[in-house]
């Protein structure tokens, strides 16, 4: 038996055994690989009106026509990255029962599918989601003395990259920039520090599984592996990295407060038999009790808090395995029931 850290092979073998039926997965097909939208935020603060007119048009039309885009001159330095990704890198070589039953960053520790019925739910990998709250509290961080400063700064940085953009979204819709901003605080946004092991059944298995993001805005820091795929024109297409940028993408809020003008669109990371994989995500998300509803009439969707939102999402995974997400939300839409 190979040995695996954390224990996802047994995981796996488990479901063979007692699995419900699951199509196979798609991973095994040669993926087309597309370079996202490549945006240069520094135009953002040109002198020049129309430089700022155009970047800002760029950045609406790739969240409109991709739902991903990359960015660079993003503000967040290769120096900062680096550390964060050697602290990331320290933090997940702690062996496993440790991550697992120490209170380190706030409890967060999660990995695998808790809930998959068979293989094709499992994602191959592990994570610490950290609430913004968390980051500056010393006592989660137990030995782990170094990361604390990093990860102040790192988040610091990722909020405010996230904040620059959303202001973006929402003034070309005409609202004010601070639209998003004033709903989105530290309470209920978070850091995702991902780990994908190598996975000796790299062909079976997801690293994540296909979803989309149930939050206004995320922006993702991955390192050169590769392994991110998103849904564009009905095909799985391939992420090809870039060293120099950072990615952004729409989350199911502001899909549906934009009223299906900006896209959130389905993505997954596929697994490597041979190389392991990081990154780091940042979720720009509302406070439970705000109210999320289009910008606009007639609308789509109809009017619902995030707490309903999530609320919904789990109980559909602990029902089926899947996230349905935003056509539990659909007005005038037959299939799902409507609260």
């Amino acid at each position: 038996m190979i040995h695996s850290d954390p224990p996802l092979l047994n995981h796996y073998g488990a479901l063979l055994c007692h699995s419900t039926q699951c199509d196979e997965p798609q991973s095994r097909l040669i993926m087309e690989e597309c370079q996202l939208p490549l945006i240069d935020l520094s135009c953002l603060s040109s002198r020049d009106e129309m430089v700022r007119q155009a970047c800002a048009a760029a950045i609406c039309r790739a969240s409109s026509e991709w739902g991903f885009f990359q960015v660079v001159n993003h503000g967040i330095s290769p120096q900062l990255v680096g550390k964060m990704r050697s602290e990331q890198v320290k933090l997940f070589q702690t062996p496993f029962e440790r991550k697992a039953t120490c209170r380190l960053l706030n409890n967060s520790y999660r990995w695998g599918s808790p809930r998959a019925t068979c293989p094709k739910q499992i994602s191959w990998s592990e994570a610490f989601h950290v609430p913004l709250t968390q980051v500056s509290d010393e006592a989660c961080y137990e030995e782990f003395t170094s990361l604390r400063e990093v990860m102040i700064e790192f988040a610091a940085a990722m909020s405010k990259l996230a904040r620059l953009l959303a202001g973006v979204l929402t003034e070309d819709l005409g609202h004010g920039k601070e639209v998003i901003d004033n709903i989105c605080d530290e309470s209920t946004c978070f850091l995702r520090l991902n780990h994908y092991p190598a996975c000796p059944i790299s062909p079976e298995i997801f690293g994540l599984v296909p979803h989309t993001d149930s939050d206004f805005l995320t922006i993702l820091c991955q390192d050169q592996v590769g392994g991110l795929q998103l849904m564009k024109d009905s095909k799985w297409v391939t992420v090809k990295p870039n060293q120099d940028a950072l990615i952004a993408n729409i989350g199911d809020l502001f899909q549906a407060w934009s009223n299906d003008v900006y896209k959130s669109v389905e993505h997954k990371v596929v697994s490597n038999a041979k190389m392991e994989r990081y990154s780091i995500a940042y979720f720009l998300c509302p406070s439970y009790d705000s109210s999320i509803g289009s910008f606009t009439e007639p609308s789509i969707y109809r009017k619902f808090t995030f707490r309903e939102y999530r609320d919904q999402v789990q109980e559909d995974v602990r029902k089926t395995g899947y996230k349905v997400g935003l056509p539990r939300f659909l007005l005038n839409e037959t299939g799902f029931d409507k609260k």
